[in-house]
């Protein structure tokens, strides 16, 4: 509803209500990045040259330069800082946050403040980003701005962090693993026996090493799986609790010490691990190993790859850790065989094989709707053109999509193509245009 001067209600369509939403906003992002350019330019211009904490008199008062970025953006002057918080009408605090993150843009992730300034990202955005960084050496930050320069458009928060946790795996392993065996510290397991409650119930509270809460995980679904084609008709979550002792009685059962008296031989072993390891060969890998072949010498000396992925996790991993998980003794390591992305053959049913599965989400990884987060395994697998249309089942052909993504296509007007496998063109119910790809979600209307 439009009130006009003379309090009439004057109906508006929702269309046009979006369009002028739309237009208000980028004069508000318009606006904003004039600020952040008029604060980039007060910086350079209120630089003290020196080290942390270095004086200098100016117009008879002692000025301190104060780092208010990270490592390798300038030091300004604290009292010319005082004034431009000031100025913006900003509190001592979240105004000094709010100049140390356009810094922090301007001076440490250059990209992303040309991004910011070229209305290609939101200066939002770019204020969380920077607020990640801020930490991180300066070698750090500069990986994270060119691996964000061609998506940072699409990449949600949570891969933005995993982003940022390989850069310091990269760039500062030491403080990774300092920090990964304080974590390490910090492992435990406690049943709450002393807090029992009228109806019989204790707490469980956990913190585990990632690798040992999966197995732990996957045990306790087993099980509870296994319950409910048993006839029990608990809910899952009842189910899931009822197996936790379930596993526990079986193990009270066994006795791993009882060994063969004469051989030595232990009579009874637990399951292990069971790992599945896939090996990425990129055609950087395959180029620099034709080239150390060519040189007489071995490329894995000069391009070893300390960063790993761990694909239930969804987050990086240093190769030292992966190298733990693999070592519990018991554990089956499988090594897939190789799966060529790009292979494209069709089935004639509708029922989609393991082997399309598999390809369609190792090549998409999460729901192909616009900025959906949602790992591409716990998707449903979209035929683009419906099979009983003639869709093909085939990898080229399908597109992974949440739940609740898939039912907004099915029975709404949102609506996508595939111009290419990887690459889908999305229509919303109101004629906006998104491009989701392997880069993330791009806008469309006003490009």
């Amino acid at each position: 509803m439009d009130l006009g001067t003379s309090g009439t209600a004057t109906t508006v369509s929702t269309a046009s209500l979006l369009s002028w939403i739309a237009d208000d906003a980028e004069v508000r992002d318009h606006l904003l990045v004039r600020e952040w350019m008029n604060i980039v330019a007060w910086a350079g211009a209120n630089i003290v040259d020196g080290a942390e904490g270095a004086a200098t008199l100016t117009e008879g008062y002692l000025d301190t330069g104060v780092p208010i970025a990270g490592p390798g953006a300038p030091l300004v002057s604290e009292f010319q800082l005082m004034e431009l918080i000031a100025v913006l009408g900003r509190t001592p605090e979240g105004g000094r946050s709010y100049v140390g993150q356009v810094v922090e843009c301007a001076w440490r992730l250059p990209l992303l403040y040309a991004a910011v300034v070229d209305g290609r990202v939101a200066p939002w955005r770019a204020q969380r980003i920077a607020d990640l960084t801020r930490s991180l050496p300066e070698q750090a930050a500069g990986f994270v701005d060119r691996h964000l320069n061609a998506a940072v458009g699409g990449v949600g928060w949570a891969q933005l962090e995993r982003l940022v946790t390989e850069a310091i795996l990269r760039f500062d392993p030491e403080r990774a693993e300092a920090e990964r065996q304080a974590a390490n510290d910090r492992r435990h397991c406690d049943v709450h026996m002393d807090e029992v409650d009228a109806h019989g119930g204790v707490h469980l509270d956990a913190y585990l090493d990632a690798a040992d809460g999966h197995d732990f995980n996957q045990a306790v679904a087993r099980e509870a799986h296994l319950r409910g084609q048993l006839g029990d008709e608990s809910s899952l979550d009842v189910r899931r609790a009822k197996a936790v002792g379930a596993i526990a009685r079986r193990d009270l059962a066994l006795d791993l010490l009882i060994a063969d008296e004469t051989t030595g031989e232990v009579l009874a072993q637990a399951p292990g691990r069971r790992v599945e390891l896939n090996v990425h060969i990129t055609d950087t890998a395959l180029t620099a190993q034709a080239q150390g072949s060519r040189d007489g010498r071995c490329a894995t000396s000069s391009t070893t790859n300390t960063v790993g992925r761990w694909d239930e996790g969804r987050c990086p991993v240093t190769t030292a850790q992966i190298r733990e998980w693999l070592q519990v003794p018991g554990s089956t390591v499988i090594v897939p065989p190789v799966i060529d992305l790009a292979d494209c053959v069709p089935v004639d049913s509708y029922e989609i094989p393991d082997r399309h599965q598999r390809r369609v989400r190792l090549r998409d990884h999460t729901c192909r709707f616009p900025n959906c987060p949602q790992q591409a395994v716990r998707c449903d697998l979209d035929h683009a053109p419906p099979h009983a249309a003639g869709g093909k089942t085939c990898p080229c052909n399908l597109v992974p999509l949440c739940r609740r993504h898939h039912r907004a296509k099915t029975h709404s007007t949102w609506r996508y193509q595939v111009t290419s496998p990887g690459h889908y063109l999305w229509t919303s119910p109101h004629g906006h245009h998104f491009h989701v790809g392997p880069a993330g979600t791009t806008p469309l209307d006003g490009h």
